[in-house]
């Protein structure tokens, strides 16, 4: 869910923007290491698609939306370190563009949506990967539940943070 505006104060949006901004420094590190041509088109075909679920909202809380995040599916296509990027990226375009989320919270959009969404996510995935065959419909299930599981996790993030 994107948190707006004037919903945190500024502190804790202070501290949220050093640590999603040092998530990314991480994270472009980690992504020079992996990734190569051949996955930079697929990268942009993740962007795309989560920024494309991402406009489909449904009401949360007053002020506040839920809608799909689609940080799982990058992180398993393309790797946790570039699925935080990508998910950074879109947030902040959905915040200049259409206000979604707002400037003051990007940091913890950023954080809950990129940190513990996808990268939170993808380790659920990789966990329940190691418990089942490894075929391809165990990857798929596996995908999917942590895609399920990802959604309460970046909600549950957000209730502890206040």
């Amino acid at each position: 869910m994107h948190i707006p505006d004037g919903f945190i104060n500024a502190g804790v949006s202070a501290a949220a923007g050093v640590g999603a901004a040092g998530g990314f420094a991480y994270s472009l590190r980690q992504v020079r290491r992996y990734l190569t041509d051949r996955l930079v088109p697929l990268a942009a075909l993740a962007a795309a698609f989560v920024f494309a679920a991402q406009m489909v909202n449904f009401p949360v809380l007053p002020g506040m939306s839920g809608h799909l995040i689609g940080g799982v599916l990058a992180a398993v296509l393309i790797g946790p370190a570039a699925a935080y990027i990508v998910m950074a990226i879109v947030l902040i375009v959905q915040a200049f563009l259409f206000a979604d989320g707002g400037l003051s919270a990007l940091g913890l959009n950023i954080i809950n949506m990129g940190a513990v969404g996808a990268v939170g996510g993808y380790f659920v995935y990789r966990a329940i990967l190691r418990f089942t065959s490894g075929s391809h419909g165990a990857v798929t299930w596996s995908a999917a539940a942590a895609a399920f599981i990802s959604v309460p996790m970046a909600a549950m993030a957000f209730v502890i943070e206040f």
